[in-house]
C-alpha cells in the first residue's frame, strides 16, 4: 500500500513526537507509520542528552478519526496553556520592569534623603552647641553680693514658710553661717522636732538633701543640718568610731572603713580630711551600692 507526507518529527521524549505527527497529518497515532530515527536520553547529569527523532506518514485514503479530533483538541489545549503560559510570563516581566524602575527612583530619591537628614542633624547640632557652649561665651547674669545677715533672713524666712504648712509643732528655725562664710548651719527644735529625723535617718536625708541643693544653688555655700541634736549625735558616734582608724592610718599610712550609711560617711569624711590634708581620701562604692572611704597617699593612687 502505498504512503504519503512522510514527514520528520522531534521532541524531547517519543509521547512528544507521536502526538506531533498525529496532529500534524490529522489522523491517530495507529493509522500511522512510524521509524525511530533516534530514541531519546537524558544523558547523565544533563550533559550528552539526546531528543526523540522520528519519521511519519499516513496510509494513502486515510481519513481524519475520532482519535484524530481528540488530538487537535488536546493540541488547541496545550495552545491555550501556552499562551496563559506566555501571558503569565508577560505579567512576571512587567512586574519585574516595575520592580526595577521603583529600585532606580528609590536609588535616586536616596541622596534627597540623606540632604533632609544631614539638615536635620545640622538643627540638632544647632541646639546641643546652643546647651553646650562655653560658660565663657555666654554673658553671664549680674550677680547681687548680700551681706551675712541678709542670707540668714532669706533662708529663715523661706523655710518657716514651708514648715507653716505642715502639721508638725516646731519652735522657729534658726539659721546662721559659720566655717569662714562657707557654710549654713540650721536648726530645727521643738515638739515634733524627732519626727523630722524618721526611721534610720531617712527623713533627715532627704530634708538635707532638699535644703543642700537650693542652698548651694542660689547662695553657693555648704549645708551643716542639725535637728534635735541629732547631727550632735552622730558627731559624737564618729568620733568614737575614728578614734581607732586614726592611729591605724598615722601607723600604717592607709585605711578603708566599713560601710558607712547616710550622713555618717559625710562626717567621717570630713573629719577625716580636717585630721589629714596631704592624704587622698574619698568615698567609695561597692557593688552591692554600699559607701564606705578609702585613705591613701596620693602618690599611690593610680
Amino acid at each position: 500500500m502505498a504512503h504519503i507526507q512522510l514527514m520528520t518529527f522531534k521532541g524531547k521524549d517519543l509521547e512528544d513526537v507521536y502526538t506531533q505527527a498525529s496532529v500534524a497529518l490529522e489522523v491517530s497515532v495507529s493509522q500511522l507509520d512510524i521509524e525511530i530515527i533516534q530514541a531519546p536520553s537524558k544523558g547523565i547529569f544533563g550533559l550528552f542528552a539526546k531528543e526523540a527523532i522520528i519519521t511519519a506518514s499516513v496510509k494513502q485514503d486515510s481519513k481524519p478519526s475520532k482519535q484524530s479530533n481528540q488530538n487537535n483538541n488536546m493540541h488547541n489545549r496545550s495552545n491555550n496553556k501556552l499562551n496563559k503560559t506566555d501571558k503569565l510570563t508577560n505579567a512576571n516581566t512587567s512586574l519585574q520592569s516595575k520592580l526595577e524602575e521603583l529600585k532606580q527612583q528609590t536609588t535616586q530619591s536616596k541622596p534627597q534623603t540623606q540632604t533632609i537628614k544631614a539638615k536635620q542633624v545640622a538643627k540638632e547640632e544647632i541646639f546641643e552647641n546652643f546647651y553646650s557652649s562655653d560658660d565663657d561665651a555666654l554673658p553671664e547674669a549680674p550677680k547681687i553680693k548680700l551681706s551675712n545677715e541678709e542670707i540668714e533672713n532669706q533662708i529663715k524666712e523661706k523655710v518657716n514658710e514651708l514648715f507653716s504648712h505642715l502639721c508638725y509643732k516646731l519652735d522657729e528655725v534658726k539659721v546662721d553661717i559659720i566655717d569662714n562664710n562657707n557654710t549654713i548651719n540650721i536648726e530645727f527644735n521643738g515638739e515634733d522636732s524627732a519626727l523630722l529625723i524618721g526611721k534610720e535617718g531617712y527623713r533627715y536625708k532627704a530634708l538635707s538633701y532638699i535644703l543642700f541643693n537650693w542652698i548651694h544653688e542660689k547662695y553657693d555655700m555648704m549645708l551643716r543640718l542639725e535637728v534635735a541634736q541629732f547631727l550632735e549625735n552622730q558627731e559624737k558616734a564618729i568620733d568614737i568610731y575614728l578614734e581607732s582608724i586614726i592611729e591605724t592610718i598615722k601607723f600604717e599610712g592607709y585605711y578603708k572603713t566599713k560601710p558607712l550609711d547616710g550622713i555618717l560617711i559625710y562626717i567621717a569624711l570630713t573629719k577625716l580630711r580636717d585630721y589629714f590634708p596631704d592624704k587622698y581620701i574619698a568615698i567609695k562604692t561597692t557593688p552591692k551600692g554600699e559607701k564606705y572611704i578609702i585613705i591613701n597617699e596620693y602618690k599611690s593612687q593610680q
